[in-house]
C-alpha cells in the first residue's frame, strides 16, 4: 500500500538531566580487580609487550577501562573508518615535536583475530606518533570491541561531511556481515545512523568523486532500515548504488551540454536533478526504485536548450556536489 510522503521525525536527544543524578561517584570509581574480559584484555596487552598503568571504571556506564602504554607497531586503525587525511597528521607530527609531550591518549581495542590493537578513534594521533618514530603510544583500551562500531555515536560533535561518514559505514556493514549476515538490518541502526550512508558509500567506493550531495536528500528521504537479513539488504543497496552511478553519468552529460552553452554554476548537477525529480510534487511516496528510473527518465530528455540563466540561479544551489 503506498503510503504519504510526511518528513522524518526527529531523532530523539536524551533530556537535559538533573545534576548528580547519574553515574559513579569519583570515588566509586576505581577499580581494584579484573575479571572477564577486562582481565583478558590485560594479558593481551602485556603479551603484546605494553604495559597497563592504570584501570577504573568510566564514571557514566561503569564500564571497565585500562589506560595502558602500547608498542606502536602493534596498533593500526580500524579497516573502515575514514582515510587519515596527510595534511592533518603531518601538521600534528609537527605541533607534537614541538611540545615534546603526548597528552592525547587514543581509543584502543584489541584487534579480533588477535595479534594488536585497532584504534577507532585516533589515526591521524597515532600516524602523527608513528612519523616522529615514536616507540609506543598511550591508549584508552576499552574490552568492549563493540566500541569499534559505537564510536560513530561518540564522533558526533565532529562533523563528518557525507563522503566521509558513507565511505565509514559501508565499511562496518562489511565487518558486521562477518558475523550477523543472517540478523535483520534494523538490529543494527545505532551502528549505521542513517540507511542511505550504505547506499552512498557503495557510489564512493566506486567513484570518490561521486556527487552523493546530489541524491542523498531523496536516497535518505525514502530508505528505512531493513527488516531483511544484512546480507538480502546489502544487494538492495548494491542495486540502488548501481542505478545511482547510471544515473550520475547522464547528468554530467547533461552538465557538460550545459556548460558547452556557456552555463557557469557549481550547482549545475544539482539543477539537473532537482528539476527532473518530482518528489515535492507528488502526494503519496514512490518507491525508491520508480522515483529513480522516473528522475533517469526525464534527465535523458533534458532539453538544454530550454534553459536561461536565470532559471539556475533561481534554482539557489542547494547541497554541494562534492562531498
Amino acid at each position: 500500500m503506498a503510503k504519504a510522503i510526511s518528513k522524518r521525525p526527529a531523532k530523539k536527544r536524551p533530556r537535559k538531566a538533573k545534576a548528580g543524578t547519574r553515574g559513579l561517584g569519583a570515588s566509586d570509581s576505581l577499580l581494584t580487580d579484573l575479571s572477564g574480559d577486562a582481565a583478558e584484555t590485560k594479558e593481551a596487552i602485556e603479551k603484546a609487550g605494553g604495559v597497563v598503568t592504570g584501570q577504573y571504571y568510566d564514571p557514566l556506564g561503569k564500564n571497565p577501562l585500562l589506560v595502558a602504554v602500547l608498542p606502536i607497531d602493534k596498533v593500526e586503525p580500524t579497516p573502515y573508518q575514514r582515510d587519515v587525511s596527510d595534511m592533518h597528521h603531518k601538521k600534528l607530527a609537527y605541533v607534537l615535536d614541538k611540545t615534546g609531550i603526548f597528552l592525547d591518549p587514543i581509543i584502543a581495542i584489541t584487534a579480533p583475530k588477535g595479534g594488536g590493537f585497532w584504534t577507532p578513534n585516533g589515526g591521524h594521533r597515532l600516524a602523527a606518533m608513528k612519523r616522529l618514530g615514536a616507540k609506543a603510544i598511550t591508549a584508552l583500551v576499552v574490552p568492549k570491541r563493540e566500541v569499534a562500531w559505537e564510536i560513530l555515536a561518540l564522533n558526533t560533535e565532529k562533523a563528518h561531511n557525507l563522503k566521509d561518514k558513507s565511505l565509514e559505514v559501508i565499511r562496518i556493514f562489511r565487518h558486521l556481515m562477518e558475523d550477523h549476515a543472517s540478523e535483520p538490518e534494523k538490529k543494527f541502526e545505532f551502528y549505521l545512523e542513517e540507511p542511505s550512508y550504505a547506499t552512498m558509500g557503495l557510489c564512493y567506493e566506486k567513484n570518490p568523486r561521486f556527487s552523493g550531495g546530489v541524491y542523498n536528500s531523496f536516497v535518505r528521504r525514502l530508505t528505512e532500515f531493513s527488516e531483511e537479513s544484512l546480507a538480502k539488504s546489502l544487494k538492495a543497496h548494491e542495486r540502488i548504488a548501481g542505478m545511482l552511478m547510471e544515473l550520475d553519468a547522464d547528468v554530467a552529460d547533461v552538465v557538460k551540454k550545459l556548460k558547452d552553452r556557456g552555463f557557469v554554476s557549481p550547482y549545475l548537477k544539482t539543477f539537473v536533478v532537482a528539476r527532473s525529480n518530482p518528489l515535492r510534487f507528488m502526494k503519496v511516496a514512490p518507491e525508491l526504485d520508480d522515483l529513480i528510473r522516473t528522475i533517469h527518465g526525464k534527465v535523458k530528455k533534458f532539453n538544454v536548450e530550454r534553459v536561461k540563466q536565470e532559471d539556475i540561479v533561481a534554482s539557489g544551489g542547494g547541497a554541494p556536489e562534492e562531498e
